[in-house]
C-alpha cells in the first residue's frame, strides 16, 4: 500500500491547527502516559497501522511494558494492570470513538465523571476527537507506518 498524498505539506495551516490541539492537549494536564494509552486503543478500532506503530513506540520509549501494551486491547480483562482512571479512560474512548453505535450512554459518562473532573473529561475528550481526526486522515492518505519504512529501507 503506497502513500496517496502527504497532507501536511498540500495543506500546512490545517496540518498546523490539529497541531495547535494536539498541543493543547499535552500541556492538559492529563498524562502522557494515560492518553498515549487512549490514542493507542483509538487507533486499535480504527485500524490505523500509522498510529499504532507510533503510539506503541512511544509508549515503550515512556517505559510501559510490553505485557501492558499487548493487553490494551482486553483492557476490561487484564485486571488491575490498569488502574482506574485507565480503565475509565480507555472506556470513554471506546464510547466517544464508536458514538454513533453506543450515543455515549449515561452509564459511560457516569463512571468516566467519577475519576476525572469536569475539565480532565473535557480534555479528554478533545484528545480523543482528536486521536480519530488523525486516525482518519493517516488510513485515507495511507501514511506508511514507521515499521514499514524501516523494513523497506
Amino acid at each position: 500500500m503506497s502513500k496517496r498524498l502527504d497532507y501536511n505539506q498540500i495543506a500546512p495551516a490545517g496540518a498546523k491547527a490539529l497541531g495547535g490541539v494536539y498541543g493543547y492537549v499535552t500541556q492538559s494536564g492529563l498524562p502522557s502516559v494515560l492518553v498515549d494509552l487512549v490514542y493507542l486503543r483509538i487507533s486499535q478500532i480504527n485500524n490505523c497501522a500509522y498510529c499504532l506503530d507510533m503510539h506503541t513506540r512511544d509508549l515503550l520509549k515512556k517505559g510501559v511494558k510490553i505485557e501492558k501494551l499487548a493487553l490494551v486491547q482486553a483492557w476490561a480483562e487484564a485486571g488491575d494492570l490498569f488502574d482506574a482512571r485507565e480503565r475509565a479512560a480507555l472506556a470513554w474512548a471506546e464510547t466517544v470513538t464508536r458514538v454513533a453505535e453506543t450515543g455515549a450512554p449515561d452509564e459511560a459518562y457516569q463512571a468516566a465523571r467519577a475519576v476525572f473532573e469536569e475539565r480532565e473529561l473535557v480534555d479528554l475528550t478533545i484528545a480523543i476527537g482528536l486521536m480519530n481526526v488523525y486516525n482518519r486522515m493517516a488510513i485515507s492518505f495511507r501514511n506508511t507506518p514507521q515499521a514499514a519504512v524501516a523494513k523497506a529501507a
